[in-house]
C-alpha cells in the first residue's frame, strides 16, 4: 500500500511539473536565441558593418520580445528580466534606427550592461559567455568566444581587450 502512495505521489508530482519544467525550458531557450543574436550584433560592430548592425539590432528587439513572462523559476527572475530587457529593447532600436557607426557603438553599450545583468542574474545560458573588457574606452561587452572582438573600436582595434570573466 505505501509503495503505490509512493508511485501515485510521483506520478502526480510529475504531471504538476511537467509544464514548469517545459516553461523554464521555454524561457532558456528564447533567452539563448537573444544571447545568439546579441553575438550577431556585436559581430558586425566589430567588423565595421554599419548596415549589418542595423538589421541585427532590429532583429534583436523582435527576440527579446519573444521570451516568455511566464516560466522564469522565481519573481526575482522575472522582474531582473523586466527591469534588464527594457533598456536593451530602448538602445537596440537607437541601433537599428542609424546607420551611422560611431552612434550605433555608443548606443552598444545600452544594450551590453543590461546583458551582462542578464546572464550573471539569470543563469541560463547554455554555454559559456565570455565577458570582455576594453581598457581604451572603458567597454565591456559579451563574446561567445575567448578571443577577443572588439565591437567598440573595430578594425582600428579589434583584438584591444581581456576576458574579465567567463560565465557559465
Amino acid at each position: 500500500m505505501k509503495k503505490s502512495l509512493v508511485i501515485c505521489f510521483a506520478l502526480l508530482l510529475s504531471a504538476f511539473m511537467q509544464p514548469v519544467m517545459a516553461q523554464k525550458s521555454e524561457v532558456q531557450t528564447k533567452f539563448n536565441v537573444v544571447l545568439q543574436q546579441y553575438y550577431v550584433l556585436k559581430n558586425a560592430l566589430a567588423k565595421d558593418d554599419a548596415p549589418a548592425a542595423s538589421v541585427a539590432a532590429s532583429k534583436l528587439q523582435e527576440v527579446i520580445k519573444e521570451v516568455p513572462h511566464t516560466g522564469f523559476s522565481s519573481d526575482a527572475q522575472h522582474q531582473l528580466w523586466m527591469k534588464e530587457s527594457a533598456p536593451a529593447v530602448k538602445s537596440a532600436g537607437e541601433i537599428a534606427g542609424s546607420k551611422d557607426l560611431k552612434e550605433q557603438r555608443k548606443s552598444f553599450m545600452g544594450v551590453s550592461e543590461p546583458m551582462l545583468a542578464l546572464v550573471k542574474g539569470l543563469k541560463l545560458n547554455n554555454d559559456a559567455v565570455y565577458v570582455q573588457f576594453c581598457p581604451m574606452g572603458k567597454y565591456t561587452w559579451l563574446n561567445e568566444v575567448k578571443a577577443v572582438q572588439n565591437p567598440y573600436y573595430g578594425s582600428a582595434m579589434y583584438d584591444c581587450g581581456s576576458v574579465t570573466a567567463t560565465l557559465k
